[in-house]
């Protein structure tokens, strides 16, 4: 089975559909498997304090309008779910709050996402496993022991997860990559990990890949010089085509560890050593 592949819209349709749609496009002609969104209910996920502080952005001078501005209701995800759908290509959504994991329910995704920055929020990820549908878990900013507590709640409602190693910088210096953590997590909790990718570049994650790395996400933009706060550690068109393609090859490359001589090899084989050559 080939690696499986997220583009990570996120936040950087930066509220319009039409930029969404684009970014799924891409997406689907790169040959991914899957897009994703982040949903937040705002009054929930941050103080009034924070909300009211300024912030300017192309929505106003405050958090709450910049958030607000990022965030899709209703109908644009009944537009997102009819879009998907007919292009062919999975989508979900890592819900940053109780309520907007209950608002997901209502459209027919294949998978969950529990995001960095939630792992430790008890009753969100408790939720998300009751739904019992397979999950991808970040790991970014999360010590051994969060860990274990979040593997312990999915296992005890008996739902599929895979962990995702990670680091939350936005863009990740390549030198905090430290990719020999997918080996570590694997031999810990005897599952799949993949990686969630934030650095510049296409080395790292291919290296992720290299190193047993079942599932990649990477962020996906338009054109990194967009406003918003991870435009800078996303992929373009060009840059996402090109990931997919290689980790792919490289997935492909790997095998299956088991010492044969191939088909094609024992042609070369019969050629090469003479019969007469014998053993002694």
């Amino acid at each position: 089975m080939s690696v499986f592949f997220i583009a990570e819209i996120g936040i950087n349709h930066n509220g319009d559909m039409a930029i969404a749609k684009k970014l799924i496009d891409v997406a689907s002609f790169a040959g991914c498997d899957a897009v994703k969104f982040q949903k937040r209910t705002i009054d929930k996920v941050y103080s009034r304090e924070l909300l009211d502080s300024p912030r300017e952005s192309p929505w106003g001078k405050t958090q709450r309008a910049q958030k607000e501005g990022l965030e899709f209701n209703e109908k644009q995800y009944d537009e997102i779910n009819a879009y998907c759908q007919q292009k062919n290509i999975a989508w979900f959504a890592s819900a940053w709050d109780v309520d907007s994991q209950i608002f997901l329910r209502k459209y027919p995704t294949r998978y969950n996402k529990v995001a960095s920055a939630v792992l430790t929020h008890g009753d969100l990820i408790e939720q998300i496993a009751a739904e019992r549908k397979p999950t991808f878990i970040s790991t970014g900013m999360s010590s051994l022991e969060e860990i274990d507590r979040a593997v312990a709640i999915f296992r005890g409602a008996q739902c599929p997860f895979e962990l995702l190693h990670c680091n939350s910088v936005y863009p990740m210096p390549d030198a905090d990559a430290n990719l020999r953590v997918i080996e570590t997590l694997a031999k810990r909790y005897q599952c799949k990990v993949g990686y969630s990718g934030h650095e510049v570049g296409l080395q790292i994650t291919m290296a992720a890949v290299a190193l047993g790395a079942t599932t990649i996400e990477r962020h996906i933009t338009l054109d990194r010089s967009m406003y918003g706060s991870d435009q800078a550690a996303s992929l373009e068109p060009t840059g996402l085509l090109r990931l997919v393609r290689d980790c792919r090859i490289i997935h492909k490359a790997l095998g299956d560890g088991e010492k044969k001589v191939s088909d094609s090899e024992l042609k070369i084989k019969n050629k090469l050593r003479p019969l007469n050559w014998g053993q002694k």
